[in-house]
């Protein structure tokens, strides 16, 4: 029993011995690796590689923010012209409903003046009936006078008194006095239709103002109208500008951040990989450190087996 005991320590030891013997040498295995990994020049190339990498990936960083200010600042001076643009709009448009006011204004103004036109030429019509209806009367007046002095005229001569000439003179003054009331009517009505005619003229010359003032507000109104058209243009344009100028930062931005999370990802991977590498040694350096105990266990066990067979035997 104690023979089949020590042969399956002996199989067991053989097994450990092996298993000992395999992990030294993938243990002096690795060691070289690691040793040829941190020696080699092509791990310092590679490491250098990737150091250049990540120094031209800062750099171009650098330029992308440094684009990026460029890009705000330009932005910010947009912003300043498209908001200088907007109050010269606002401007514009005050111009504009100034100017339609004033279109307006100048139309309510011409209105008025075409009805006193039309009420002045009503007026000289009306003024016109009346002098040709007063001179109708006067014509009849006139008749009527004159056929009073004839019948008085009949009469006197009937007459063969002393006074004779008296009421001849009466009825010369009643005419000249007549007539003078109708001149004085008449020049009442000539000046009447004169300041009829100079109202008319200013009317006339006060509505050719208007027309010419409406003419240079329609000239006016087309020159801003165009000038906003221009304005909304160039808004328009640096818009555009400014929305590609953003959608070009952002896919560089967004190429960059790709770029550095790949790096990142691959550190990552080299440091998980290391770890296990270090891992691995740990616990090889573990295992070996055990099956060492293991066969100083087993040597001082043969050696006292080797010590007891010895002693019956001297």
């Amino acid at each position: 029993e104690e023979s089949l005991q020590m042969w399956d320590l002996n199989k067991r030891l053989e097994a450990y011995l092996a298993r000992v013997k395999f992990l030294e040498e993938e243990n002096e295995v690795l060691r070289a690796e690691i040793q040829s990994a941190k020696g080699s020049p092509g791990g310092d190339s590679r490491r250098g590689k990737y150091e250049e990498e990540l120094r031209v990936l800062r750099d171009a960083l650098d330029r992308a923010f440094r684009e990026k200010c460029t890009a705000e600042l330009a932005r910010d001076n947009l912003y300043e012209e498209v908001q200088q643009v907007k109050s010269k709009c606002q401007k514009e448009q005050a111009a504009r409903e100034e100017a339609k006011k004033q279109l307006s204004l100048s139309r309510k103004e011409l209105e008025e003046e075409r009805r006193a036109q039309i009420w002045l030429k009503e007026r000289a019509v009306q003024l016109e009936k009346e002098v040709e209806a007063l001179l109708e009367v006067h014509e009849e007046e006139k008749a009527g006078l004159d056929q009073e002095i004839a019948s008085y005229s009949q009469s006197l001569e009937s007459l063969r008194c002393a006074p004779v000439a008296f009421q001849p003179v009466e009825v010369e003054d009643y005419s000249k006095r007549l007539s003078e009331i109708w001149k004085g009517a008449v020049e009442t009505y000539k000046t009447e239709v004169s300041q009829l005619e100079g109202s008319l003229c200013q009317a006339k010359e006060n509505l050719w103002k208007a027309v010419e003032d409406n003419h240079q507000s329609q000239l006016q109104l087309q020159h801003l109208e165009k000038d906003l058209a221009g304005l909304k243009a160039r808004k328009e344009m640096l818009e555009e500008s400014l929305a590609q100028q953003w959608q070009e930062q952002r896919g560089e931005a967004e190429k960059f951040q790709l770029a550095m999370e790949a790096l990142e990802q691959e550190q990552q991977s080299l440091r998980a990989q290391i770890a296990r590498v270090l891992e691995d040694r740990q616990q090889l350096m573990h295992l070996k450190m055990s099956l060492s105990l293991e066969v100083a266990t087993y040597r001082t066990l043969l050696e006292a087996e080797s010590t007891r067979l010895q002693i019956p035997a001297g």
